[in-house]
């Protein structure tokens, strides 16, 4: 795990709204038909260069609530393709965690890891919930970058 500035960029994807409690019951999770979608609508307007993610932001509180994921891709805006909508990762400090294995157990995994990071009574960060992302380096490996403040 490292820290990271980012610089703010956009994106364009296709997009959800839902909430991890959902995404824990098969029958009300979105997650993965989201990227279903994505794949279908948008695979064959990738480039071999694209960078691929997973964004969350527009968050209604915290972990416990409602929030935004986009499939989304750097080389999809302007593009034209019917779903789609931009999205826009926030400047600032995230925290970056990196897994390799296979999809989606890796980044499932990932999670895991930083749920319990931050769960941790002596946890050194805080969560900003504005923007996190999933970075889709290649077919087995992501890094998971997490928005973090300053704690007072």
């Amino acid at each position: 795990m490292k820290t990271q500035y980012i610089e703010g960029f956009a994106l364009a994807g296709f997009a959800t709204r839902t909430k991890n409690t959902d995404e824990m019951d098969p029958a009300k999770a979105k997650i993965g038909n989201l990227w279903q979608q994505f794949y279908g609508g948008a695979g064959a307007a990738l480039l071999p260069e694209s960078k691929v993610y997973g964004v969350y932001s527009n968050y209604e509180s915290d972990a416990s609530g409602e929030f935004d994921v986009t499939a989304a891709a750097d080389t999809l805006a302007g593009q034209g393709l019917p779903g789609t909508e931009a999205v826009r990762i926030k400047a600032g400090n995230y925290l970056v965690f990196s897994g390799e294995g296979e999809m989606p157990d890796v980044v499932i995994a990932l999670w895991g890891q930083i749920w319990q990071y931050f769960n941790e009574s002596d946890c050194p960060h805080q969560r900003a919930y504005q923007s996190d992302f999933e970075y889709y380096k290649s077919e087995s490996q992501v890094e998971i970058y997490i928005g973090i403040s300053e704690l007072s």
